[in-house]
């Protein structure tokens, strides 16, 4: 075999090769995903609408913590808080994929993570806020409703037989006594405490400093970056480049996320409905609530 045959056959592999890397990388770039792999992956599990459940976010915790191409987690809030419970049992999930697994949590904050929002945020390695995010509201609240009166308006009387003085506290049929309200303080209490010390714990805070912010205000996320609640300002993207970092990923990480499938209850209990949802059901129903209630700003 003469030597230019060989040389356009040598030519005609090296163009082709040209060929199919060009051809990939066009295609990369079409879908949006970067020729450079990423080391590694991070995931996003997003917390939106009043929190009355633990059972998603800790099933998704669960599932991306023993991905090993998982290599950190960023939780996107945006809530107001809700039951006392569901958010305790998330804070605490957060903590042992923490211990277990060394994986970095990050937190990035939406239009609002306040009250059980932040309690959540607090247990993460970094909480990343948006300049106006509304967060804080470290407290609790109950409340009750009474329609005594519009009873005997209308010649209604209430006849419960309970088993103690208190078994029927907070019955709406009748107005609480000064006792009983100072006994449900006294219960709200423990639980305010118990929101203290979490914060406390996962911002690595002195108590009584917490205690100094704990009266349920709300503050901006640059008024709470300077109050040390939040660790800096920035968006969902910066969060996620923040966590790529964290984990030593390389290059830009890839991305994965759980979308779900948006029901009717999911738009009842979502935060743009919180205010018809509260007033549907009453908060009292749903036991103590680390709960924002926001009013509507224009």
């Amino acid at each position: 075999m003469s030597r230019k045959p060989v040389a356009f056959l040598v030519v005609g592999i090296i163009v082709a090769v040209a060929l199919v890397i060009a051809i990939s990388t066009g295609a990369s770039l079409f879908l949006g995903k970067s020729p450079v792999a990423a080391s590694g992956k991070v995931a996003v599990i997003k917390i939106d609408g009043i929190i009355l459940s633990s059972e998603d976010v800790i099933h998704q915790l669960k599932k991306y913590s023993g991905n090993p191409s998982v290599k950190a987690i960023v939780l996107r809030i945006n809530s107001p808080g809700g039951a006392v419970v569901p958010s305790q049992e998330i804070y605490e999930e957060i903590n042992k994929v923490r211990a277990k697994t060394g994986k970095k949590i990050i937190v990035s904050m939406g239009t609002v993570a306040a009250s059980g929002g932040y309690y959540i945020a607090s247990a993460a390695d970094r909480i990343l806020a948006n300049p106006g995010t509304l967060t804080g509201s470290i407290g609790v609240i109950m409340e009750f409703a009474s329609v005594e009166q519009l009873l005997k308006k209308i010649g209604i009387k209430d006849q419960t037989i309970a088993s103690g003085k208190r078994k029927d506290v907070g019955d709406f049929m009748r107005t609480m006594t000064p006792d009983e309200k100072e006994y449900l303080k006294n219960v709200l209490r423990d639980v305010h405490e118990q929101f203290v010390e979490a914060v406390a714990k996962g911002r690595k805070m002195k108590v009584e400093d917490v205690w100094a912010l704990a009266d349920g205000s709300v503050y901006t996320g640059r008024q709470a970056q300077k109050l040390g609640l939040v660790d800096g300002l920035g968006d969902l993207q910066d969060a996620i480049s923040v966590a790529g970092k964290m984990a030593g990923i390389k290059g830009r990480p890839a991305v994965i996320t759980e979308e779900k499938k948006t029901s009717i209850w999911d738009l009842i209990k979502g935060q743009d409905a919180s205010s018809l949802f509260q007033g549907l059901i009453g908060k009292n129903l749903q036991g103590m609530m680390y709960l924002y209630a926001a009013p509507e700003i224009r």
